[in-house]
């Protein structure tokens, strides 16, 4: 038994504005669990309104890195991918995952929100990601990218219950066993987080409190916490709630402070709530 567990997090570091890499690894570290940058890009903002950004692709260092650390026996306890800038990148996560194929694979295939794909996502990259989806052991998708991935067109209704059950099992049929899809607004309308997990054919929802305001890096926060927690034992059904409910916590105390939303999320003032052990009983079967 390892002492600490380890994640190969394949992402960019934006130097401002809290998300990617940037909030990952505190997340991952604060959990008990190593992370190991793995950074796709350097960036010195995120790209969401800071202007001209200053960026360096570090695309052949992820395939050097993957060399080094085979070389030198290196483990990994899971392999979890992000927001990617090419299809090159992809086919390199692709190449962590076979090298590593007992470690949990976990991608967040971030490729679009609110209904429209990020500008630098081209056809052919979505495609390379389904087949990435298609290696994983449990994918993150948001409501947009959970239409992408089942090659359907964006539908911004409210879901009945049948069709989120229809759309978690689609989504894993592409073969991830678990499936959490966040952002759902189902016909009762609440707003959820809803998952499915194949190996005891559960499906959970987690209702989520609203907040008028939306924040980058609040996906990379998500699935780091669902990482962390699954590493340590968690159940899918735990480990979805505890991502939300911290989500909540660093949302509302962010938005009663006023900050410019391009700012993120004030990770630093909530981070010890992963670090105290809370018994969470508010998941519901969907």
């Amino acid at each position: 038994m390892k002492p600490i567990k380890s994640v190969a997090a394949i992402h960019d570091l934006s130097g401002y504005g809290r998300c990617s890499l940037s909030v990952i690894s505190p997340i991952l570290s604060v959990m008990g669990v190593q992370a190991v940058a793995i950074p796709t890009a350097v960036l010195s903002t995120h790209t969401g309104g800071f202007g001209e950004v200053v960026m360096k692709d570090l695309t052949e260092f992820v395939e050097e890195s993957l060399s080094h650390y085979k070389r030198i026996g290196l483990d990994f306890d899971c392999i979890y991918t992000g927001f990617l800038g090419s299809k090159e990148q992809i086919k390199h996560c692709l190449d962590y995952i076979q090298a590593y194929p007992n470690a949990l694979a976990v991608v967040d295939p971030v490729m679009g929100d609110n209904g429209k794909t990020y500008r630098t996502y081209t056809q052919d990259m979505c495609s390379s990601m389904v087949e990435l989806v298609k290696a994983a052991d449990l994918i993150t998708p948001n409501k947009t990218e959970m239409y992408m991935l089942l090659k359907k067109p964006y539908n911004p209704t409210p879901l009945t219950q049948q069709e989120a059950k229809s759309n978690l099992l689609k989504l894993s049929e592409l073969g991830p066993s678990k499936v959490i899809v966040t952002g759902i607004e189902l016909a009762d309308m609440t707003i959820n987080n809803i998952a499915y997990d194949r190996d005891s054919n559960t499906f959970w929802r987690v209702i989520c409190s609203y907040v008028p305001a939306s924040y980058p890096g609040t996906g990379d926060i998500f699935a780091s916490i669902v990482v962390a927690s699954i590493l340590d034992g968690d159940s899918l059904a735990i480990a979805m709630e505890r991502a939300t409910r911290f989500l909540e916590l660093t949302i509302k105390t962010t938005y009663s402070y006023g900050t410019d939303t391009k700012q993120g999320v004030m990770l630093e003032k909530g981070l010890i709530w992963l670090t105290q052990g809370h018994s969470l009983n508010g998941y519901q079967n969907l």
